[in-house]
């Protein structure tokens, strides 16, 4: 699959685009109008309502609401006052799901990654799939990968923060 993903492979369900994004390219353009393109090599899946690690949990809200909108947007929001987080919508319309960008080539760390990116909060809502800042492109590799529990969810309780929704690549 190369080329810009669409909206179909957004429209899934989180446990299956998580994994498939890993491999493929995270394209921005910089400020200075410069192009990075990256590998995804760490994700982690956000699944709705029951999952009492996901923003969607507590309902709707104005800081997640665009987590209740079509897959395919872009969800980012600030942790510790300094970090923006990276997610991408995913299923459909009133399922909020949402894949959480951890790492890409280069940088490890939510957080590092939207800082070399430039994200903040005007990407609130980007659309990959038309987007001039912000797309993910297939790369046409096989990857593997292994899958572990999710980071700095201590919040959710033993069963959620144990699921393997954390989807690495194998190196």
């Amino acid at each position: 699959m190369a080329g810009r993903l669409s909206f179909n492979f957004y429209s899934r369900d989180v446990l299956e685009v998580a994994p498939e994004l890993l491999g493929k390219f995270l394209v921005c353009r910089l400020p200075d109008g410069s192009l990075e393109k990256r590998i995804i090599t760490e994700t982690e899946a956000y699944k709705g309502v029951d999952d009492l690690a996901c923003h969607a949990s507590k309902g709707k809200t104005e800081r997640n609401k665009v987590m209740f909108d079509k897959g395919g947007l872009v969800y980012v929001y600030l942790v510790y006052g300094m970090y923006w987080m990276l997610n991408f919508v995913t299923s459909e319309k009133d399922i909020p799901e949402a894949v959480l960008i951890r790492g890409i080539e280069g940088y490890e760390g939510p957080g590092k990654l939207t800082r070399f990116l430039k994200i903040d909060r005007s990407y609130y809502g980007e659309d990959l799939t038309i987007s001039n800042r912000i797309w993910v492109e297939g790369s046409g590799k096989k990857i593997k990968f292994v899958t572990t529990p999710r980071i700095g969810i201590d919040y959710a309780g033993e069963y959620w923060k144990n699921i393997p929704w954390r989807f690495v690549i194998k190196k």
